[in-house]
């Protein structure tokens, strides 16, 4: 059994949403044990969001200005989208654009870590299954900056994982909204 088959992801928490009509914006606060220069490192370096993130990046989204491409993964249909990095602060705050809403990553020294909050723009019909699955890919970022990688895992692929359903039921309820449906082969797990 492959690590990933061993991970189960921690209760819906350390979330809530800002709405603004059929645009709502998902922040995520997570508290790692490494240092803001690392996790920058691992936000912005395209060999290291390749181990997480739920797309590919062309070029480093170290510095404002940089225009790169990202491509989702797993996703049903080829789906590229070139953005502009709008702000890049090393270590503290990253800006850009991704699946035509912005992303916002700021991260603050805490204790012996980082605590690390996401703003990502969502379509509030999505917003549950959005956070159960940047829930996910944080979990991967961790393990993937403690040593003991999981493997990325997202798009299509997280969607057959049993623990994405469960998480993403548990959003829609912590959000208020309705449970959206689960593709089959989810259900299934």
């Amino acid at each position: 059994m492959t690590a990933l088959e061993q991970y189960t992801p921690g209760p819906a928490s350390g979330t809530h949403i800002r709405k603004e009509g059929e645009q709502w914006t998902l922040i995520l606060v997570r508290e790692l044990r490494h240092p803001p220069e690392k996790v920058w490192q691992a936000l912005t370096d395209p060999a290291h969001l390749r181990e997480w993130a739920p797309f590919d990046a062309d070029g480093s989204l170290d510095t404002a200005g940089a225009t790169v491409k990202l491509t989702a993964v797993n996703a049903a249909r080829p789906y590229v989208s070139e953005t502009t990095v709008t702000r890049a602060d090393a270590p503290r705050l990253l800006e850009y654009n991704w699946g035509g809403g912005n992303v916002r990553w700021e991260l603050e020294p805490f204790a012996d870590g980082t605590r690390l909050t996401l703003w990502a723009d969502i379509n509030r019909r999505f917003i549950a299954m959005g956070a159960a699955g940047w829930h996910i890919c944080i979990d991967v970022l961790d393990h993937l900056l403690s040593g003991t990688p999981l493997g990325r895992w997202a798009g299509g692929e997280v969607k057959k994982f049993g623990g994405w359903r469960r998480l993403t039921m548990e959003y829609a309820k912590l959000f208020n909204v309705p449970t959206p449906p689960i593709p089959p082969q989810a259900a299934e797990e």
